[in-house]
C-alpha cells in the first residue's frame, strides 16, 4: 500500500502575518498557505515542520491523517477558557492528553486502527470539527468527554490497547446533552472513530441541555449588566485584533453564570461503559437478525404464492408450455434461454406435483438431444438440474 500523510492548520483567533508566513513556508516548498491556513499532502517523505511548534507559535488547530490508520487532532485555546486541571481529567495516557504553551492551552486528541480502513475525506474534516474549540472555550466540555470514551473505546479493536487494571477507572464529570451532540461533535467523534452503541451507553447518565442557555434575550440582559469599565475592557481588546478571544471569553462567562447546576450521577467504570456498549450492541444486532428473518420468511412467502400460481396457469395448457420453450430456444438468444430454463423448472415441479416425473424427465432428455449443440443452453440446464 502506497504511503499517504494530510496535514492541515488554521489559525482561527489571529491570522499569520507576512513574517509568520514566511516561517512556515520555510517548511515546505509545495504546501497551500494562507494567512489563515496550512495544508500539504505527502505520497512520499515527511513533513520537515514540527506540528506541536507550529500550534504552540502559530495556529489554533491541527488535523493529521495518515493511511496507516493514525488520525491527530491539536486544539489550542487560551489558558484562561479552559482550565489544565479541568482538562486533564478527562486524559488518557498518550490518546488524549493536554499542555501549556505559553498563554495557551493545547489539547492533543489521537486514535489508531491499523486494520486497513481507509473511509475518510480529509479535505473539510477540521473545518467540520473546528466548532469545538469555540464549544470549549464557552464552558462546553462535551468534546472532552467525547475524546476520552473514544481513547478507552480502542479496547473494543485492540485488546491490548490498556493494561486490564484500567477497567475499574471512573468516567470523569459527564456533560449534558450527550444524546443531542452539535455537528462538530459529531465530526469529531466519527474522526476519533467512536462506536455508536458506546455513545449511546455513556449518553444515559448524560442531563439534556437547557434550552435556555443561549437564550438571545437573556444574553442581551446580561451583558447590560456588565460595568463601564469592563466594557471599555473588552471594547479596548476588540480594538487590540482580539476580537474572537473577546467573544469566547464573553460567551463562556455568560453559561458560567447562567447556566443552572445539574447533579453529578454516580460515576461509572470503564468496564461498566464497554460492557454495556456490548450487550447494546448484541441486542441490536439480535433486534436486526430477526427483522432480517421476519422479511425473508415474507419474501419466501411471496415466491411460494406467485410459484403456485405460475403452476396453476401451466396446469391448464401444459403443451403450449413447452411449445413456449421451444419457441424461446429458437430465438438462439442467451436471455431467451434463461426464459426457456425458468419455464422447464415451472413444468417439472408441476410434473413431480402431478406424479408424472418420468414423463418430464423423458421429455426433457429429447430436448437436450434435439439441442446437444448449443453449449450455452445446455450449461444453462445442468446448472438448473433439469
Amino acid at each position: 500500500m502506497s504511503e499517504y500523510q494530510y496535514y492541515e492548520f488554521l489559525a482561527v483567533d489571529r491570522p499569520l502575518d507576512a513574517r509568520a508566513q514566511a516561517d512556515v513556508r520555510s517548511l515546505s516548498t509545495r504546501a497551500r498557505i494562507t494567512a489563515t491556513s496550512f495544508v500539504n499532502e505527502y505520497h512520499w517523505g515527511d513533513f520537515r515542520g514540527s506540528p506541536d511548534r507550529l500550534v504552540d507559535r502559530y495556529y489554533d488547530a491541527h488535523l493529521y491523517l495518515a493511511n496507516w490508520g493514525t488520525r491527530r487532532i491539536l486544539l489550542r485555546l487560551p489558558r484562561s477558557l479552559l482550565d489544565l486541571e479541568v482538562a486533564e481529567r478527562y486524559c488518557i495516557g498518550d490518546r488524549v492528553t493536554a499542555r501549556i504553551a505559553g498563554q495557551h492551552l493545547v489539547l492533543d486528541l489521537t486514535s489508531d486502527d491499523d486494520s486497513g480502513d481507509w473511509d475518510l475525506e480529509p479535505q473539510g474534516s477540521l473545518s467540520a470539527i473546528i466548532g469545538v474549540r469555540a464549544e470549549l472555550a464557552a464552558g462546553d466540555h462535551r468534546a472532552l468527554y467525547l475524546a476520552w470514551l473514544a481513547g478507552y473505546g480502542t479496547w473494543e479493536r485492540d485488546e491490548d490497547a490498556f493494561d486490564r487494571d484500567e477497567d475499574d477507572e471512573l468516567e470523569p464529570p459527564v456533560p449534558a446533552g450527550l444524546r443531542t451532540l452539535t455537528a462538530p461533535q459529531r465530526a469529531l467523534a466519527d474522526f476519533l472513530r467512536l462506536d455508536d452503541d458506546l455513545l449511546a451507553v455513556a449518553a444515559e447518565a448524560s442531563p439534556p441541555l437547557d434550552e435556555t442557555t443561549d437564550d438571545p434575550e437573556r444574553l442581551a440582559v446580561w451583558v447590560a449588566k456588565l460595568t463601564m469599565a469592563e466594557k471599555d475592557r473588552l471594547l479596548l481588546r476588540v480594538v487590540q485584533d482580539h476580537a474572537a478571544a473577546v467573544r469566547l471569553e464573553l460567551l463562556r462567562r455568560f453559561r458560567d453564570e447562567t447556566t443552572p447546576s445539574v447533579v453529578t450521577p454516580p460515576g461509572r467504570t470503564v468496564a461498566d461503559l464497554l460492557d454495556g456498549a456490548a450487550r447494546s450492541r448484541a441486542e441490536r444486532q439480535s433486534r436486526q437478525a430477526a427483522k432480517q428473518a421476519e422479511e425473508e420468511a415474507r419474501r419466501a412467502s411471496a415466491r411460494a404464492l406467485a410459484a403456485e400460481r405460475r403452476l396453476a396457469e401451466l396446469a391448464h395448457d401444459e403443451e403450449a408450455a413447452w411449445a413456449r420453450v421451444d419457441a424461446l430456444i429458437g430465438t438462439r438468444k442467451p436471455a431467451e434461454y434463461d426464459a426457456a430454463v425458468a419455464l422447464l423448472t415451472d413444468l417439472q415441479a408441476l410434473a413431480e406435483r402431478n406424479v408424472h416425473a418420468h414423463e418430464f424427465t423423458q421429455r426433457c432428455a429429447t430436448l437436450r438431444q434435439n439441442h446437444a449443440r448449443k453449449p450455452s443452453l445446455l450449461d444453462r440446464l445442468d446448472r438448473a438440474n433439469l
